[in-house]
């Protein structure tokens, strides 16, 4: 980073370090990392800053509310406090993330990407940039088997997922980023089903860790948002150049919502798991569900990694359940406490059906290629009493 910008980071930094230094408990530094400017007034929260433009000369260095804002400078600061990272960028909403590094690349260049990706990804892959001729290579990179089409493409970019959506594989973060720097390759991940609470991507060797504050780390299903944590100081100045000249910004307001919902990310994330893990293990005993999978549970295929790689195991957990895709949807819809909604994360519990919703954007066939099976339905646990969640599901089986 350079400028004005840059120079008003480090002081804000040192300023902020002074209060709640990086060796603090994780949930301590989500309390105390996104507080400030409190000016003469010693609010404990900070305030909306809803302005367009700044005086100029100001000493904080913010001039366009485009290219920074302290309510961006104070989720930026978190984030990356959380994320065991050097820097991050907050953008708009997740695709706007995803965007913002994706425009980075030039015609020609190779992606390797996991096979199963959330299908707003593959359908920014697949019908905006594919024309300007970028090429995207999928890849089952759960089996190291694959993990040679690294060498064989040395890709730009490997883009990752774990746990997938809405399958929830689990793949070697800290194995693929190193298959990745072997050929000179960046390596993403998109953390938004763990979070940083669960898993920081770049303490295992990625170069950029990406989530859609949409859904954990805001957690409350208020506002859009999306943020890129990273080491790299060239990748940061490639993520800020990106918020500012495509306009990939957040609002303020959506910003500091994000700030507030992250202070209690910790205490979400051990409730959501512990609940998903639960229901879980009692959907596997259930006659008429095919297969569950959730990172936790023993049956899972990457178990053992899970356990690893992750401190538990989310708020997430998919069902097969052995029907058509119509009576799938009759399914969720017979649910009162999972409400039937596209998004994940939330205090609320969702169910969606990936197939005509999340992932209706993926062709038939590639959806099938992969596993997401017409009867395959994905839950997002929210932070209720367990036994009124099981009763919801159990009067919804047997209708």
């Amino acid at each position: 980073m350079r400028g004005p910008r840059a120079r008003a980071v480090v002081v804000w930094v040192q300023a902020e370090t002074m209060q709640t230094n990086d060796s603090a408990g994780f949930t301590t530094r989500a309390v105390h990392k996104a507080r400030g400017f409190a000016g003469s007034t010693g609010a404990v929260m900070p305030p909306v800053f809803l302005t367009a433009t700044f005086a100029s000369g100001n000493p904080d260095g913010f001039d366009y509310t485009r290219s920074g804002n302290p309510n961006f400078r104070l989720l930026e600061q978190a984030v990356a406090a959380l994320e065991g990272a050097r820097y991050a960028t907050c953008f708009a909403s997740g695709v706007s993330a995803m965007t913002a590094v994706v425009s980075t690349l030039q015609a020609g260049d190779v992606v390797v990407a996991e096979e199963n990706l959330y299908g707003c990804t593959y359908r920014l892959f697949e019908r905006v940039f594919a024309k300007f001729g970028l090429r995207v290579r999928y890849v089952d990179l759960a089996q190291r088997s694959n993990w040679g089409v690294i060498g064989a493409e040395r890709p730009k970019l490997v883009w990752l997922e774990s746990p997938t959506n809405p399958l929830l594989k689990v793949v070697d973060l800290a194995g693929l980023s190193a298959a990745g720097a072997d050929v000179g390759a960046a390596v993403l991940v998109d953390n938004t089903f763990a979070s940083a609470y669960l898993q920081r991507p770049v303490e295992l060797g990625a170069t950029l860790s990406l989530s859609s504050t949409t859904k954990y780390i805001n957690g409350h299903s208020d506002c859009l948002g999306g943020v890129v944590a990273t080491n790299d100081s060239v990748w940061q100045e490639r993520m800020v150049f990106a918020q500012k000249a495509l306009g990939l910004q957040p609002s303020p307001f959506d910003a500091w919502l994000t700030a507030r919902g992250q202070r209690t990310l910790a205490l979400r994330m051990d409730r959501h798991s512990a609940t998903a893990l639960e229901l879980a293990r009692w959907l596997e005993t259930h006659a008429g569900v095919r297969a569950v999978r959730y990172p936790f549970l023993p049956s899972h295929p990457q178990y053992e990694l899970a356990r690893r790689q992750m401190k538990s195991g989310s708020g997430i957990l998919t069902a097969e359940l052995e029907c058509s895709a119509a009576e799938a949807l009759a399914f969720c819809r017979r649910l009162r406490l999972f409400t039937l909604a596209e998004s994940l994360g939330g205090v609320e519990s969702l169910v969606c059906h990936p197939a005509t919703m999340t992932h209706a954007s993926v062709p038939a066939e590639v959806r099938r290629q992969v596993g997401i099976s017409d009867g395959l339905v994905r839950f997002s646990v929210g932070i209720e009493d367990v036994e009124d969640l099981r009763r919801d599901l159990e009067a919804a089986l047997h209708a």
